[in-house]
């Protein structure tokens, strides 16, 4: 949807933070990798024709001219019945065309007995066989895998260009919220929606902005939403403390578009999108296990898409259900397991506990006209 649009910005990323990034422009090499014809192992750089009737029983005689370490430039030409010693990655001498294998020799001060033949390009990696000169080594709109970090680093390449990631502003609404390490007292509840959501956008390509807790004001959120908007995504949790009304959505309505508010899935169901000045706003419970559920299920897709990064693979495993699972809801249900010797076991306690999260492998999907499922049953568990 035109909502969450894939990134258009640009910037220069340092290669050491490049893994990850998804690149926004071709790179071609200026230089050949390797840079010249090098040796594969350790051995003796040689003209290949020197060795054509080698053998064991009857050694070709070869002279040494020098010794090569991997860093060394070579200074002598390798000539009929000469060679030099190479060390692996050495430059290869300018003549030589072949490596014997240190194995398959032996040397006496600078007399070199070769005991088996070599063709020509055998133990040499050429000029170029890597990367050559002006080729691509990666594309525009690719992921920069470790892989393509290592090749845009073969090439001398000190940083990337890459799309630049979503920018998403983070807020919890509700008096009662403590940021983690302050002192705590009876009525209060530590701010968890704001850590596992910035979680969830770190690892689905998007950049958190936490701007800390609101009160329960109308007046508040709207002001909030002046400040989060800014970014490229603006993502509350809570809001619905003042009864049933959403004081999210009536600032949402205030100064935009609401898209939807109410999901029918559990846990989960008071979300909400907006769009204010043509950004997304998306408006989340407050029990922790239901926020966190969402992110999965609508945040983490929608930063990826506007991050350009590719959906999402899930895991899915097919195991025994361990002990039944009932139900009354009549909504679509995302009920999180543990695997426990090899069977799912409910893992679930309530929407405001962290922990029907946290101690959990994964998730089963219940459909809404679904009232139990049986010891036994094959459960498809989407793992975390």
């Amino acid at each position: 949807m035109d909502l969450v649009r894939p990134m258009e910005r640009k910037e220069t990323v340092a290669l050491i933070e490049a893994a990850g990034r998804v690149a926004a422009e071709d790179v071609r090499s200026r230089i050949d990798v390797p840079l010249a014809d090098r040796a594969a192992m350790d051995g003796y750089a040689v003209v290949a024709r020197d060795t054509a009737r080698a053998q064991m029983s009857r050694p070709t005689i070869l002279r040494q001219l020098e010794v090569l370490h991997a860093d060394t430039i070579p200074r002598k030409r390798v000539t009929t019945g000469t060679c030099t010693e190479v060390a692996t990655g050495s430059t290869l001498p300018a003549g030589a065309n072949a490596v014997v294998r240190v194995e398959d020799t032996e040397r006496d001060r600078k007399v070199v007995k070769i005991l088996a033949a070599v063709h020509a390009g055998q133990h040499v990696v050429a000029r170029g066989a890597d990367i050559r000169r002006g080729s691509i080594v990666v594309r525009a709109g690719e992921l920069l895998t470790p892989a393509k970090v290592g090749a845009l680093a073969a090439i001398g390449a000190a940083g990337a260009r890459a799309y630049s990631q979503p920018r998403v502003s983070i807020l919890t609404t509700g008096d009662e919220i403590v940021p983690p390490g302050k002192p705590i007292r009876a009525g209060q509840v530590y701010d968890i929606n704001s850590h596992t959501i910035a979680s969830v956008v770190r690892a689905h390509g998007g950049v958190p902005v936490l701007l800390g807790r609101l009160s329960d004001r109308l007046s508040a959120l709207r002001a909030a939403l002046h400040r989060g908007i800014v970014n490229d995504f603006v993502v509350f949790s809570g809001g619905s403390s003042v009864g049933e009304r959403d004081i999210v959505v009536d600032a949402v309505r205030s100064m935009g578009d609401l898209l939807f508010h109410g999901v029918a899935v559990k846990p989960g169901k008071p979300t909400s999108l907006g769009r204010v000045n043509g950004k997304p706003v998306l408006g989340m419970p407050g029990y922790p296990t239901s926020c966190l559920t969402n992110c999965y299920l609508l945040l983490a897709p929608m930063l990826r898409r506007m991050a350009r990064l590719p959906l999402a693979q899930a895991q899915i495993v097919e195991i025994p259900l361990g002990k039944r699972i009932e139900r009354a809801t009549r909504r679509l249900e995302f009920h999180t397991v543990r695997i426990v010797d090899g069977q799912a076991f409910s893992a679930f306690k309530e929407s405001s506990a962290i922990t029907s999260m946290a101690h959990a492998d994964g998730y089963i999907e219940i459909p809404a006209d679904v009232e139990r499922l049986e010891t036994g049953q094959t459960v498809r568990v989407t793992l975390f």
